[in-house]
């Protein structure tokens, strides 16, 4: 831990696994509780950086994925340019990045970085098209990169002249684009299999290396292609498509180049947060701008602008020149590309396989958990209303079990001649036990026998007492006392 120190410093960043670096110019860094960590073995780097003359990495991302700041509380482990930014917060946030190209054709420039301000020569960066940085998940935040979308269906222009469209693996992505991140560390790009298949599948003699996962095609295959971001195509160099910087050779002995944009296989994102990572930043001047992650709340949303380094008129020039040696048969039948249904297809490994099938689930994990909690809630929702519906049942059932008692009581509190009324008496006999010797019925239903005491039934008694054959077989009418008889029923 420095504090309260001063350094001069020529600062030399690790860019690609080649040993590409820039460096530039040396400037006084006065930072307070600067945080470094010193790393004695380096053994597990992908590049012996000692043997090359570096002594260390220099970082120049925010704190947002740094393993010191998580570490560390408060401010103290902030990263180097958060510190700076920190140093004079009326300065714009942003650093760039300028990258030549190693034993390729003259240039114009050096590769240079630069803080809070362009390259000059090179001012034009901040009038290009912004990039907004795609957030990842906020619970994901430290997997976040210099990440942004290519343009809808035309992010990747293969050497036919036509859009490779191969679909995301990333769930917001919109679709027809792919979600790239921007990484000066990666001398390959690293893309989709399919992207890969279809740039160098096609080429006469190209052969899938199942050992170093790349593409080897021969050095004077000439493939045009470039990206597209902000409604801007940027053309990559076809010195950087195929690549002669490391003296491959086929089973043979026969020198060959390597395919940059390489199947991504170990840098493969489980979580679903990006599709590739470019490393062609050689073909384009870049402007990182941290907005709030220099800042925290405050600030722009963090972005990224692209100048073009690359014109395809002349890189063709550049590759014949140095590849063809200087004669132009890049249309001789050798180098002309085989037919789309001929295309070769690079081989999946079992891992890699596992490795997709693991991300269609952790990289929709969101979606998967609000799923579960909606069929949770579904759930108990209709077991309450379930039970809802059945308490009400039972209540109903209770009410109407309380109604019929109280109709029942009410009837049995009523005579029991009045229950039931014969419409026609039974038929008596001579001895027949429900008529006594008088010929009078004996029966509880009897209205003679029951009523004895009321007069009004005395006729319909007599009646009913007499002859069979002397009354018709109608209904019997009903007379009171004082009523005119009633002459409604034929005799």
């Amino acid at each position: 831990m420095f504090t309260q120190r001063q350094y001069r410093s020529a600062i030399t960043v690790w860019t690609t696994r080649r040993s590409v670096s820039l460096l530039c110019e040396p400037f006084f860094l006065a930072v307070n509780d600067f945080p470094a960590v010193l790393v004695g073995n380096t053994s597990t780097f992908s590049s012996d950086i000692h043997a090359q003359g570096y002594d260390g990495l220099f970082g120049l991302g925010p704190n947002k994925g740094s393993v010191i700041y998580q570490k560390l509380s408060g401010d103290t482990g902030d990263t180097t340019l958060v510190n700076l930014f920190q140093q004079n917060t009326s300065a714009e946030a942003y650093i760039t990045l300028l990258l030549d190209r190693k034993n390729g054709p003259a240039q114009s420039f050096t590769g240079q970085l630069t803080i809070a301000e362009p390259v000059p020569g090179f001012e034009n960066i901040t009038s290009m098209p912004v990039l907004d940085v795609d957030t990842v998940n906020k619970l994901l935040g430290s997997d976040q990169h210099w990440q942004a979308i290519t343009d809808k269906d035309v992010g990747i222009i293969g050497p036919d002249g036509n859009p490779i469209l191969v679909n995301s693996i990333v769930p917001s992505a919109p679709d027809g684009t792919y979600v790239a991140v921007f990484d000066s560390g990666f001398t390959f790009s690293q893309v989709p299999r399919d992207v890969s298949d279809a740039i160098y599948g096609r080429v006469q003699g190209a052969v899938y290396d199942t050992t170093s996962e790349y593409w080897t095609v021969p050095c004077g295959q000439y493939l045009n292609i470039s990206l597209g971001f902000g409604g801007v195509q940027y053309p990559v160099h076809p010195l950087d498509t195929v690549d002669d910087n490391f003296d491959a050779t086929d089973a043979n002995g026969n020198r060959v180049c390597i395919g940059a944009f390489q199947p991504i296989t170990s840098a493969f994102s489980l979580l679903g947060h990006y599709d590739m990572i470019l490393g062609m930043m050689r073909n384009a001047y870049t402007l990182f701008d941290f907005g709030t992650w220099a800042d925290g709340s405050s600030g722009e949303h963090p972005f990224i602008q692209l100048s073009s380094t690359t014109n395809s008129v002349q890189a063709k020039k550049d590759f014949i020149s140095i590849r063809l040696g200087g004669t132009d048969t890049t249309g001789d039948s050798k180098w002309a590309l085989l037919p789309a249904d001929q295309e070769q297809k690079s081989p999946v490994s079992a891992e890699e396989k596992k490795k997709l099938y693991q991300e269609m689930i952790l990289s929709r994990w969101p979606y998967i958990l609000v799923g579960c909690l909606v069929a949770v809630l579904l759930v108990v929702g209709f077991c309450v209303w379930r039970c809802c519906c059945s308490a009400k049942a039972k209540a109903r059932k209770a009410a109407k079990n309380r109604k019929s008692k109280k109709v029942s009581k009410l009837f049995s509190t009523e005579p029991a001649s009045t229950a039931y009324l014969p419409l026609e008496a039974p038929h008596k006999g001579e001895h027949s036990p429900a008529y006594d010797q008088h010929g009078h019925s004996n029966s509880q239903y009897s209205l003679g026998s029951q009523h004895q005491g009321q007069q009004q039934y005395g006729a319909a008694a007599d009646y009913y007492n007499s002859a069979p054959e002397q009354k018709p077989n109608q209904y019997l009418p009903q007379q009171y006392p004082g009523a005119a008889p009633h002459h409604g029923y034929a005799q």
